[in-house]
């Protein structure tokens, strides 16, 4: 039998996949990549070309590709059990996945409701605020509140919530309406004001609404620290730690997206953590499987849970889906978990992230980029494109051009960003780091 080459696989998808966030189209000049298999942070198509991965695999991947242990850990999971209903059963991948990320918010986020994506647990802790706030004999409570800029994913439900134009736009129909408040995202600093200045400003909006509408109002979503999918937009904890207080002042919930920001992207495991607050919601997904399955969940406080407790079935939340809880997903975030607690992971990051950061200095300082930003394992700065036509299309030329230098990034509009794996060596550090600016210079040049 005739072996097929990457040139047949990209053919046969192109005829037969419709590939996600991607005008079809672009594909007859953007490059589609055929992977055979993966190893640490590399990716390899069927020539043997090697590219690194220098954005997870879309924010998903922590510890590498075809993780050992990872891979032990589900191996050992398939003889036991592959799946099974969570409805009126139970298994032990769940219970402990369960008490680990309990005991990771100091027990204040006590239950744990899963699902697949991290849209899904958007819509969870969207219904469940609704919900609790029905049962607590508030049923006004029906509107929801998202930053400018804000992504949290493309269902309905938290497309309503999304504040991205180019997702939202042809399916405005569609969606109940829901309050947007300027970000506090620190490039937008005037003269002379610091990064927590920003947060002050733009958490007044918050206050104003609250005061106007707080008895309407059922939640606020926010991705703490960066909103990731409008550019890595980075901004203070401080804002986290007056939103909190403005929500429990007017009785508000907060929802905190970490689907893309948890799981230590940001330097603490939870982002919530270096705000010192806890939300009423914490939504999960992305990296708490180590980019392996399909997993996502919804960490709610007990007051919330106790909202829901009750002999009437129509005050219990009935969401669900057939996947629930899967024991592979939940083995391979308890192996997760595992090489975080066993490698020391979060501190080992604060190294590597110190490394990256003087590795791209000289990108930070590059009269063609501006804003140069860091937090944790996440990087970013954004081209300076005075041509309009030139910026729409940095994108693709950037990763087109970065695909020829063995390089996977896949920059938001003219923002360049790297959130890479945990699990770069020195020699890997230097090579992203000197690729990266290769690459940024050759398509600012062209």
């Amino acid at each position: 039998m005739k072996q097929q080459t990457s040139s047949d696989w990209i053919a046969r998808s192109l005829r037969s996949v419709w590939h996600p966030c991607t005008q079809m189209q672009h594909h007859e000049e953007v490059p589609l990549i055929a992977v055979s298999h993966g190893k640490g942070p590399w990716l390899y198509d069927h020539e043997g070309r090697r590219y690194l991965d220098g954005i997870s695999s879309w924010w998903v991947n922590l510890f590498g590709h075809a993780n050992p242990r990872i891979n032990a850990a589900l191996k050992d999971q398939l003889d036991k059990l592959e799946h099974a209903m969570l409805a009126g059963f139970t298994h032990e991948p769940v219970i402990e996945l369960s008490e680990k990320l309990a005991a990771l918010t100091g027990h204040n986020l006590g239950h744990a409701f899963y699902a697949s994506d991290g849209a899904s647990a958007v819509e969870i802790a969207m219904k469940m605020s609704f919900h609790a706030w029905r049962n607590a004999g508030y049923p006004g409570k029906q509107e929801f509140v998202c930053l400018q800029g804000s992504y949290h994913g493309e269902t309905i439900g938290a497309l309503a919530v999304t504040d991205v134009p180019l997702f939202k736009d042809a399916y405005g129909p569609l969606l109940r309406a829901s309050h947007v408040v300027p970000a506090p995202d620190a490039r937008t600093a005037r003269e002379g004001e610091s990064v927590q200045d920003v947060a002050r400003r733009a958490i007044q909006d918050v206050r104003t609404l609250f005061e106007e509408r707080g008895d309407k109002i059922a939640a606020i979503i926010v991705e703490p620290l960066v909103q990731c999918a409008t550019g890595m937009a980075m901004y203070d904890p401080l804002y986290l730690e007056l939103l909190r207080k403005l929500c429990d002042e007017h009785h508000v919930h907060l929802i905190a997206d970490e689907i893309a920001v948890g799981c230590g992207r940001t330097g603490t495991f939870f982002a919530c953590e270096q705000a010192a607050i806890w939300p009423d919601f914490l939504c999960l997904s992305k990296g708490i499987s180590g980019g392996y399955l399909p997993l996502s969940l919804v960490l709610s406080s007990d007051a919330i849970y106790q909202a829901f407790y009750s002999e009437d079935i129509t005050r219990g939340f009935l969401h669900s889906h057939s996947y629930t809880g899967n024991p592979l997903a939940c083995r391979a975030a308890l192996a997760t978990l595992a090489i975080f607690e066993e490698d020391d992971v979060l501190n080992r990051n604060r190294e590597l992230a110190t490394k990256l950061t003087i590795a791209l200095a000289p990108l930070a300082e590059h009269e063609r980029s501006t804003h140069f930003r860091q937090r944790g394992m996440i990087f970013a700065f954004d081209a300076v494109e005075p041509d309009p036509a030139r910026a729409s299309t940095f994108a693709r030329r950037f990763f087109t051009t970065a695909v020829e230098n063995e390089l996977l990034l896949r920059p938001i509009g003219r923002t360049v960003y790297l959130m890479p794996p945990y699990v770069l060596d020195d020699e890997e550090v230097a090579g992203i780091a000197a690729r990266t600016q290769k690459v940024f210079e050759s398509v600012i040049a062209a």
